[in-house]
């Protein structure tokens, strides 16, 4: 029998492995991963095991190569991994040179529209913050009374970036405007005209830490920390304990906060969760008990996702993230169909799934996430396009889909970072084409430096808009623009003029209660508004349609016990592994 090799063959190339045909998403690594085939008729997932500098010796039947997009017009008895092509006759009926032309053609063209493929190199994660910022080579170009601002700024709010984000990601000489600089580094205008001042003039005069300490607390204060009820409403009860790690807003979805996962690779300046950032305990969510997640999705049959979020739960080693995911992957929690892992590694540090040390031990969890019936969603943060145009970022997020996650993709309307309609058209698209799922288009929330952010309603609407015009239908699955507030996601659907009046259009995605979800309701037109609690009812209607119930909610301190509301589910029955002849 005659072996072709696969055109996703590996060699041996320095300290790294590439793909012979230079095809982009071909698996990589260190020499000793695992590299999966998919062959036979769709009913075999074998592994082929690269040992360190050599080939595998073992092959794997197939009737198709199923694992790149060039080879299966090909229809070999086997291949292998290997560095050679063998001389033998064919069984096929092809010859090889013809197999060589029909392998070479369709990539030929494949070439013209891609990027040569480089090699990923194993990354030291470097960090930079309040602390040592100082010491970046690429802000000696700044003035002294902008270091000054960074430094106030960074009093207040959280400031960490990494040298992925400065090496790679920012355009400095396009700073300060550049996307990525506004995205992660402290700015002036981000703190109101007053408080800047006296820090600055505190900095300057060398007021001890202690000083600046409590002045920061006293603004941090004034900047809506926990907004939506979050701390007030969300936070479920057990025997009458609450559980400060978790919160439980709508029926169906619990999230979930483990200690170890709040903080981030970097952080985003415009972050709504900086509260869990600062050093202030009583305003951080954050448990370390697992197997109180699993006890409580066990006691709500209502669950049928669990959030793990934070920070970034993907700052965890593996084997810390492992104890909080395997819990919930228990045959008794069968109502469980999903786990979404909230994260913007993929971004601001894509080696977390290509070369960290546990980054094979990473996607092994993953795999095993799948293999155990749930649905795992990678709840993946990008704000520009600009975080998915390196190698890096590539290559994490075709190396996350192999292992059966689904990627879906969120990011606000930020002013200053990706207000512009051609911006979300790209990175859309550019979604797409990678695989991943445009989800969300989220409104800048009504927290720390909202007012730096923030884009009008109206205007947002208009954005969504026009960029959703430049784009297939399949990058229309993004759902936008979406304000989460106390009631719940509320989506600003457009505008429109009903009985001479211009009203905006709106509706619940989700809610407190589900029987909100999907009702449509109307507020007066308002060109400046940012926020829901800034609209008016349109009509002459006293209020909106959902605030007497919102203010039972309130003074019960909980929404209602979704327990009591569950409806009847039919149970599935999910199949293993299946064949077919």
């Amino acid at each position: 029998m005659h072996i072709v090799t696969c055109p996703r063959a590996l060699r041996r190339d320095s300290d790294s492995i590439v793909c012979r045909r230079g095809i982009p998403d071909c698996a990589g690594g260190d020499g000793n991963n695992v590299h999966r085939a998919y062959g036979g008729r769709g009913n075999h997932l074998r592994e082929a095991r690269l040992a360190h500098g050599s080939v595998t010796k073992s092959l794997i039947s197939a009737d198709t190569c199923m694992t790149c997009p060039v080879c299966v017009l090909v229809r070999p008895r086997s291949f292998r991994v290997g560095i050679t092509r063998p001389t033998d006759a064919r069984d096929d009926g092809v010859t090889d040179g013809a197999a060589d032309a029909i392998l070479q053609e369709p990539y030929s063209r494949l070439r013209e529209t891609m990027a040569p493929s480089p090699t990923i190199q194993p990354k030291t994660y470097t960090v930079y913050t309040r602390r040592n910022f100082e010491r970046l080579p690429a802000l000696r170009r700044l003035s002294p009374g902008e270091l000054l601002s960074m430094k106030a700024v960074s009093a207040v709010l959280p400031f960490r970036v990494n040298n992925y984000v400065v090496d790679e990601l920012i355009r400095w000489n396009r700073v300060p405007d550049d996307p990525i600089y506004r995205l992660t580094f402290p700015h002036r205008e981000m703190l109101a005209p007053d408080a800047i001042a006296r820090l600055e003039s505190m900095i300057s005069s060398g007021t001890s830490e202690a000083a600046l300490h409590a002045c920061a607390r006293e603004i941090q204060a004034q900047l809506n920390p926990h907004p939506a009820g979050q701390m007030e409403l969300n936070v479920p009860f057990v025997d009458g304990k609450p559980l400060l790690g978790m919160q439980h807003k709508y029926r169906e979805t619990v999230l979930f906060f483990p200690s170890d996962g709040q903080t981030c690779h970097a952080y985003c300046t415009y972050c709504f969760r900086w509260p869990q950032f600062v050093g202030i305990d009583h305003l951080r969510f954050a448990s370390r008990q697992a197997e109180s997640l699993a006890a409580y999705v066990g006691a709500h049959p209502e669950v049928n996702g669990v959030l793990i979020t934070g920070g970034d739960p993907l700052i965890m080693k593996t084997a810390v993230l492992r104890k909080y995911v395997e819990p919930l992957l228990a045959s008794h929690l069968e109502h469980l169909v999903s786990i979404r892992i909230g994260t913007k590694a993929p971004a601001y540090w894509p080696y977390r799934f290509l070369t960290d040390p546990d980054a094979d031990d990473l996607i092994r969890l993953f795999e095993q996430v799948r293999g155990a019936g749930r649905h795992l969603a990678i709840m993946a943060h990008y704000s520009h396009p600009r975080e998915l145009e390196t190698p890096a970022a590539q290559a994490a997020l075709r190396r996350i889909l192999t292992t059966g996650a689904v990627v879906r993709c969120q990011a606000p309307l930020v002013r200053r970072v990706n207000d512009d309609p051609q911006v979300w058209a790209d990175l859309w698209r550019l979604e797409e084409q990678l695989g991943a799922v445009p989800y969300y288009m989220f409104v800048e929330r009504d927290t720390g430096p909202k007012g730096y952010f923030e884009v009008p309603l109206a205007r947002a609407c208009d954005i969504f808009r026009t960029a959703s015009r430049r784009v297939s239908g399949l990058a229309r699955t993004v759902r936008g623009p979406s304000m989460s507030a106390t009631p719940g996601k509320v989506e600003v659907v457009g505008r429109a003029n009903a009985g001479g009046e211009d009203v905006f259009v709106l509706r619940f995605i989700q809610g407190r209660n589900p029987d909100w979800v999907g009702r449509p309701f109307f507020a007066a037109w308002d060109e400046h508004a940012t926020w829901l609690d800034q609209l008016r009812p349109a009509f002459g209607e006293t209020e909106f349609f959902w605030e007497p119930e919102m203010r039972e909610i309130r003074e019960a301190h909980q929404a209602p016990a979704w327990g009591l509301r569950v409806p009847k589910r039919r149970k599935l029955v999910l199949f293993g592994h299946v064949e077919w002849e």
